[in-house]
């Protein structure tokens, strides 16, 4: 909730989030309660060309409702934890539009969002959300009563459903393929607009100032892994003469 000492206005929110396979992007309003509504949105499963579908959504959000850049208080953008690629896009978007604007940029944990999406539909007390970080691995958290109390952190789906399996969790949110040992513990969920934009409400309503935008690898990008084995592929053959 806000300062009392805030006004009570709304504050509309442009959205984004490339730190899963869906491109997700939208506008939202914060109402001076805290509440936030859906102005429109898009979600597209394309992991492949974030950067071509990303900027074409939010044109299409803004035509929709009728909106200018002008008309924004704020960004809001998922930090992650997400591939590199794909997470930069969306980062990088959110804060050149800020900065254009000159309004602030919020970033927020992806994985809280997803988990705020879920338990507006299902009353589970303990959640655990899942995302798809490629590798054979998948990025988590865990959620008691609506707080994150551990993660977010990257395992092999099996270590993840070993843990799940020796421990209490009414349910599980994500990728069911990913997961298929959990059953019907697990439902299939994508952070959506008003997940993320109520994740940073209190920040938007208050007009606070942004922390610095840090993405959520949890681990290398490929590329420099890759650069990382070539030098000590070539080490190795320096040595061998």
């Amino acid at each position: 909730m806000p300062d009392e000492g805030v006004v009570d206005r709304e504050r509309r929110v442009l959205v984004i989030d490339t730190a899963t396979s869906a491109v997700v992007t939208g506008l939202a309003v914060v109402s001076g309660d805290g509440t936030v509504a859906e102005a429109g949105s898009r979600i597209v499963a394309d992991d492949r060309r974030h950067a071509e579908t990303l900027t074409t959504l939010m044109r299409e959000c803004l035509a929709e409702t009728g909106w200018h850049g002008t008309d924004l208080d704020a960004v809001v953008v998922g930090c992650g934890p997400g591939p590199f690629t794909g997470l930069r896009v969306g980062m990088a978007t959110a804060a050149a539009y800020g900065d254009a604007l000159r309004i602030p940029v919020y970033g927020v944990c992806t994985l809280d969002a997803l988990a705020g999406t879920v338990s507006r539909d299902v009353d589970a007390r303990s959640l655990v959300v899942v995302t798809d970080a490629r590798r054979r691995e998948v990025y988590w958290a865990r959620y008691v009563d609506g707080k994150r109390v551990d993660g977010p952190g990257v395992l092999a789906p099996a270590a993840l459903a070993q843990q799940l399996a020796d421990e209490t969790t009414d349910l599980v949110a994500g990728v069911p393929s990913m997961l298929p040992e959990v059953g019907e513990r697990i439902v299939d969920a994508t952070p959506d607009v008003v997940g993320l934009a109520a994740v940073a409400a209190e920040d938007v309503l208050a007009a606070a100032v942004p922390e610095p935008l840090v993405p959520l690898y949890l681990r290398r990008p490929d590329a420099v892994e890759l650069a990382d084995q070539k030098k000590h592929a070539a080490r190795k053959k320096r040595v061998a003469r």
